[in-house]
């Protein structure tokens, strides 16, 4: 008997003590994500890369443009409030999300799953197909023409890092790490590399300027396609969602096609890969 009265004086207890947590729970305010406190701040802080044309670039009046400055305002205007643009150099991009920096990166940012261990990645907003870029002076007309040359790349990007182990398995010539493209395409010019492989888009924009003499897209490369997408800290997963539904809006709304043909121009690059990203 007394262990009957036990029993019942102990389950009274726990049913108690469970009521209390889910009075508790009830009454205790849910905790704001990311995605809220962007709106409730008015403010979306981006990272882009502004040395990158046509994705970032400065205008003659050092005002930020590009393919990213616009998805940007494009993605802040969605969520009704003003876009900041943070110069972010292509090693910064993950740090400065990290540190508190900018809220989201809109940087040309390949959707590797090494970043993916620190970032939250979203579905890939842009797709990149590589070229090779050579001094004149070089003698290189193709990708092969590279084996044995001095070559660079920015430091930390997909094509630097495909570029660098393609010298290693050739087993022959330099690659050389650049901070930011505009180091890249400066040391080509100045002849201290023999050539780059960059994206397309940058490699057409970059000799179309006219501000690096002697340089001259040669190629193609035959790496993959780098797929590109937006990141931001990798437990938001409410901002996450939002941006892929961002980019899934970009896209059937055609303003993606939009865009690409304001700063790019040509065959629209397909977003999606067969059975995988429909």
């Amino acid at each position: 008997m007394a262990d009957q009265l036990g029993e019942q004086n102990l389950m009274k207890k726990t049913v108690i003590a469970l009521g209390l947590l889910a009075a508790a729970s009830a009454i205790s305010p849910a905790k704001a994500d990311k995605l809220d406190d962007i709106i409730s701040s008015g403010t979306l802080r981006c990272a882009v890369v502004l040395d990158f044309p046509p994705m970032g670039s400065r205008d003659a009046n050092n005002n930020p443009i590009g393919f990213d400055v616009d998805y940007c305002n494009d993605l802040a205007k969605a969520l009704g409030v003003t876009a900041e643009i943070v110069e972010t150099p292509f090693p910064e991009r993950i740090p400065a999300l990290m540190s508190g920096r900018v809220d989201i990166g809109v940087a040309s940012t390949s959707d590797t799953l090494e970043r993916a261990k620190t970032v939250g990645m979203s579905v890939p907003y842009f797709a990149f197909e590589m070229a090779v870029t050579s001094n004149d002076k070089s003698g290189i007309n193709s990708f092969e023409g590279m084996k044995g040359k001095t070559v660079g790349a920015t430091a930390g990007t997909f094509e630097a890092i495909a570029l660098e182990k393609q010298v290693k398995a050739w087993g022959s010539g330099e690659f050389r790490p650049y901070q930011t493209q505009a180091d890249v395409f400066l040391a080509l010019s100045q002849g201290q590399i023999d050539a780059t492989v960059s994206t397309s888009t940058v490699a057409q924009a970059t000799v179309k300027s006219g501000k690096f003499a002697g340089i001259s897209v040669v190629g193609k490369a035959p790496f993959q396609t780098d797929y590109v997408s937006l990141f931001a800290n990798r437990e938001e997963y409410g901002l996450i969602n939002y941006l892929n539904l961002f980019i899934n809006q970009q896209v059937r709304t055609g303003r993606y096609a939009e865009l690409y043909e304001k700063w790019v121009g040509g065959a629209l690059p397909s977003l999606t890969v067969n059975s995988v990203y429909r």
